[in-house]
């Protein structure tokens, strides 16, 4: 089991531990060091830090700017009134356009992020059939499209806020630091009928009242990792669920299985709001305890210099300032304990993300490890001591030699389960298990039909032409291979965007199907029952349109029928344990044989 399963062992991920920020880095590093677009994030980054840096010292400035003007208010000096106030305009102005600067460029570079790893993650996801292989043999991971689609947004973006607001920190609290402990030199604390004076009491109270403050707010919110995590989840299933009745709606329709499907779906639904509402509370007592903190540190500042102001020992220029200054120090403190529950949601996609970049690693470790088999392109398909073998064990073929040269038609057969149709798959390069040679034509000349036909979402012309037809392919050409394969209604409908895979019965899809034969005239075709839902006169009539029309196009069909000997001159029969034999169809089963040793 991987350690990125789903759920397994979560608990002990929770923790902002350097396991868990070790592998954030590793999620980050490619884009910042090793992409193309690189050198334009770091320019970005440059610029997010310049604005904050000038954001902070835009609110030094006014910071300052308190003490003078509340001076001159105490003191009605009325003359520097405007000139003040001028003054503040002019900062706030350039701190609005710094400020709105620094999210744009933030979220541009979110942006730019999310779209490179979701570039990132397709590629991975997709090449080598990893995404075929994750569902047949890893088990376990759960709605992989929800992880690219949304947990990469999110990532992107809560790294990049939680950064840049731990900079802003770092430069506030860097920037006002010093201040506040020259201003804590006037502060005096009354104790013991007596008053003292602590060097940087003010900087001190502002990092105990901080330390204090995250300490509880990690104790309280550590939950909400756990939580966020479930309901991302949860939430995925029951979309899930819905999406499958929305592509099984005739199946369930047929049955009747509407109630079925109901109570699927609140028994999801009833998970989704139990843990949102455990959620809930847990986010109304976190936010109970980061309200009273953050209300009672507004006042704090007051607390501490109200003896010296009420003394007259300092104006009230001076107690302002103090205030921004304290407030400043505090908050960048306090900035773990403020943002902890964006924390937790980061930890928590972070955590998905982590598990299905494991899965992703898995998969392709197992294809290294897994798969021996000699995949180059050839003229004609040649297969030389090809061995397959199941994942538990077992051998499907052994030893097995095949050439076939274009223009034959070949028989795959054998009793169900023993594996003729992951012979194709082999053939096809996505089955994993096994060691050998196979030369095959690349380059779109082979085409492979499975018993229930792929339709893309798009037009019908896009399913037509789907995967390697040319788009100049001309309306009269598909008006000719539907009229051919028996489905002359659906010419009307060449450019309409429907569900097809829903609209279309699996007979007709399995002759849109031929059509794409028909239209695409590869050099290799494998057809794995794909005239299955047809009965035998149709089967008959489409036979009979590969040898009219692609009569050099080699056919290898997988099926069970006996009809289907007739179409084909050789038979290659599967035997079991590895064993299989070859021949003319006419031929005696042990005319050239292999046997498992």
């Amino acid at each position: 089991m991987s350690q990125y399963s789903a759920d397994a062992g979560l608990g002990s991920r929770q923790r902002f531990d350097r396991r868990f920020f070790a592998d954030v880095w590793r999620l980050a590093k490619p884009y910042f060091r090793e992409s193309e677009e690189r050198w334009s994030a770091i320019g970005l980054l440059v610029l997010i830090v310049v604005a904050t840096v000038g954001g902070v010292y835009i609110n030094l400035r006014i910071t300052n700017w308190y003490n003078t003007f509340y001076n001159a208010l105490q003191t009605y000096q009325a003359d520097k009134f405007w000139p003040l106030m001028g003054e503040f305009s002019i900062l706030a102005i350039i701190g609005i356009a710094l400020s709105v600067y620094q999210t744009y460029l933030t979220q541009f570079l979110d942006l730019r992020w999310r779209r490179w790893l979701t570039g990132t993650f397709l590629t991975r996801y997709l090449n080598a059939r990893t995404y075929y292989h994750m569902e047949v043999f890893k088990r376990g991971q759960d709605n992989p499209d929800q992880r690219i689609a949304d947990d990469l947004s999110s990532f992107a973006q809560y790294t990049s806020n939680l950064v840049s607001g731990l900079l802003s920190a770092i430069l506030n609290l860097t920037a006002f630091i010093g201040l506040l402990w020259v201003l804590s030199a006037k502060v005096v604390v009354p104790w013991g009928g007596a008053e003292h004076h602590i060097p940087g009491f003010l900087v001190w109270a502002a990092l105990i009242y901080a330390v204090a403050w995250t300490w509880v707010a990690a104790v309280i919110g550590n939950p909400l990792i756990r939580l966020n995590y479930h309901q991302q989840r949860l939430q995925a299933d029951f979309r899930f669920s819905l999406v499958r009745l929305r592509e099984n709606s005739e199946g369930v329709a047929l049955y009747g299985g509407e109630a079925k499907e109901r109570a699927q779906f609140d028994h999801r639904f009833d998970h989704v709001f139990g843990n949102y509402r455990r959620l809930l509370l847990m986010q109304k007592r976190f936010n109970w305890f980061t309200t009273y903190f953050s209300q009672f540190a507004i006042l704090l500042p007051y607390l501490v210099a109200a003896s010296a102001y009420f003394a007259k020992a300092v104006p009230l220029g001076f107690l302002m300032q103090i205030s921004s200054a304290f407030g400043n120090v505090q908050s960048s403190f306090a900035y773990f304990a403020t943002s902890y529950d964006s924390f937790a949601q980061w930890h928590a996609v972070s955590d998905r993300l982590r598990g299905f970049l494991g899965y992703i690693e898995e998969v392709e470790a197992m294809q290294r490890k897994e798969s021996h088999v000699e995949r180059r392109a050839g003229d004609v398909l040649d297969v030389q001591k090809l061995t397959l073998r199941l994942p538990a064990g077992g051998t499907i073929v052994e030893n097995l030699d095949l050439h076939v040269e274009p223009g034959e038609r070949l028989l795959v057969t054998g009793r169900s389960g023993i594996g003729k149709s992951t012979l194709l798959r082999a053939i096809a390069g996505i089955w994993p298990f096994g060691e050998g040679s196979i030369a095959l034509p690349d380059g779109g000349r082979s085409l492979f039909l499975p018993q229930k036909p792929y339709l893309p979402l798009g037009s019908l012309r896009d399913a037509l032409l789907y995967p390697n037809g040319s788009v100049k392919t001309s309306d009269d050409a598909l008006v000719s291979a539907l009229e051919r394969v028996g489905l002359p209604g659906l010419v009307p409908y060449l450019g309409d965007l429907q569900p097809w895979a829903h609209m279309l019965s699996l007979g007709e899809q399995q002759r849109v199907a031929f059509a794409r034969i028909l239209l695409q005239q590869p050099t290799y075709v494998f057809l794995d029952e794909a005239t299955s839902a047809l009965d035998e006169p149709t089967e008959l009539a489409l036979y009979r349109l590969l040898d009219e029309f692609l009569p050099r196009t080699a056919v290898v069909s997988v099926g069970h029928r006996s009809t289907l000997f007739a179409f084909h001159s050789r038979r290659l029969q599967l035997l079991g344990e590895g064993r299989w034999t070859d021949g003319a169809m006419d031929a005696e089963p042990e005319s050239k044989s292999q046997y498992a040793t």
